[in-house]
């Protein structure tokens, strides 16, 4: 008769947060943008949507992350200068995320917003606009997801 042996749990938790970590390091790392006093308003825009939404756009993040721009689902759009948009569809309708690039494989999210028009409005980039300025002029501060933990849904 032969005996399988089990793991225990925690055991395979360990070793898929270690896959995950080492997995995560080789594509993209995405930074919230932070206020001085530490409030990151993009990140506060996602909290408050409802659950569904919240996990659509925290899902598709997480698969910026391991993918890059090849990530499926999500559409990139180039907004002016240095500023750039990410695309994101939900049940209840569309989002947007703007970002900087800082480095070659760290975004840096500016702004978030329900999309509820054909063009982006002024006001939403003007608010992005003047984050990426503080973000290029090493001014702003970032919340990294590891400061917060992960990402409740």
């Amino acid at each position: 008769m032969q005996r399988s042996i089990r793991c225990p749990n925690h055991f395979l938790d360990i070793i898929s947060v270690w896959i995950y970590d080492f997995i995560k390091e080789v594509f993209m790392k995405l930074i919230f943008y932070a206020t001085a006093d530490g409030k990151s308003p993009a990140l506060e825009v996602i909290r408050n949507l409802d659950r569904s939404d919240r996990a659509k756009i925290f899902g598709c993040l997480e698969s910026i992350e391991l993918l890059g721009f090849d990530t499926p689902r999500v559409d990139f759009r180039h907004i002016e200068g240095k500023l750039w948009e990410i695309k994101i569809k939900t049940v209840s309708g569309g989002y947007r995320i703007f970002y900087v690039a800082i480095q070659k494989s760290t975004l840096v999210l500016l702004h978030a917003y329900k999309k509820q028009s054909q063009k982006a409005p002024e006001r939403e980039i003007k608010t992005a606009m003047k984050r990426l300025k503080e973000v290029l002029d090493n001014d702003a501060d970032y919340i990294e997801k590891s400061d917060f933990g992960r990402i409740k849904r």
